[in-house]
């Protein structure tokens, strides 16, 4: 991972056929995409890992192609976020850690664990899962965050509970899912999930400005003003972190432009 208080903005995946005409140059090959996509931005969101496994090669391959300081966000296996009884999740989290994402070298970024909006908090059981997410892996620091999308997580208990982890919870702009932007590791992780196909960059030029002002008081160490808080106490303030921010969802036609227009304004 780079230094702290680096703000990435970026997009999931890299294959969208709406893109070929939105995004990518005239005529590029398919497989010439990701080359192409992880030069105009910083980080990409792999949706793919939540369905299935990768080999080992695949990983490498991405990471060959793509330049020093871009990196990947993994989203985790879908069998370990949706399992009834969370502290039983143990041997589906080391089978996807270990299908060969280490390969990916410093190209590896945050891992994304997101549960079904059907979820409900249960401290011991989160707690348990939470337990069970390793630091590091193949001599690779192992970064992690949790979309919840149920109600019953926007509570004191559980932004202590991920804080004790050092786990990041999401800070999801979403039409329905609660919005929790507490910060609760050394890093911030938002998910931009309301934008417009009828907008040129995804969202209204002033949501772009106001997201870039909460990228950058997160990325300075303060706490991402005039969001509501769950927690009333936060981490001290004036500790960098690093900062990851995807446009995801709602219009993906424009979620690059998006990006590149949310980064331009935080550089």
């Amino acid at each position: 991972m780079t230094k702290s208080g680096t703000i990435r903005v970026g997009i999931g995946g890299w294959t969208y056929d709406p893109w070929d005409e939105s995004f990518y140059p005239a005529g590029l090959a398919k497989k010439r995409q990701l080359e192409h996509a992880s030069r105009a931005l910083k980080v990409i969101e792999v949706n793919g890992t939540y369905y299935s496994s990768q080999k080992p090669e695949t990983f490498a391959k991405w990471a060959s192609e793509v330049p020093d300081g871009f990196v990947f966000s993994l989203k985790a296996s879908r069998f370990a976020t949706n399992k009834k009884v969370l502290a039983e999740a143990g041997p589906s989290i080391e089978r996807f850690l270990n299908q060969g994402i280490a390969e990916l070298g410093d190209r590896l970024g945050p891992i994304l664990w997101q549960f079904m909006p059907t979820k409900k908090f249960d401290a011991a059981d989160f707690g348990a899962f939470l337990a069970l997410l390793p630091s590091s892996l193949a001599g690779l620091t192992l970064r992690h965050a949790v979309e919840v999308r149920h109600p019953s997580f926007q509570t004191p208990e559980f932004i202590a509970l991920a804080r004790a982890h050092g786990v990041a919870v999401v800070c999801a702009d979403h039409a329905d899912y609660p919005l929790i932007p507490d910060v609760t590791a050394d890093f911030v992780y938002a998910r931009l999930q309301t934008g417009k196909e009828t907008e040129e960059a995804c969202y209204e030029p002033e949501r772009l400005d106001q997201w870039a002002g909460r990228l950058k008081d997160w990325a300075q160490g303060r706490d991402g003003a005039s969001l509501p808080l769950i927690h009333a106490e936060q981490p001290a303030a004036g500790q960098p972190r690093d900062v990851f921010a995807f446009f995801i969802h709602e219009g993906k036609s424009r979620a690059p432009a998006g990006a590149q227009a949310l980064q331009a304004r935080v550089d």
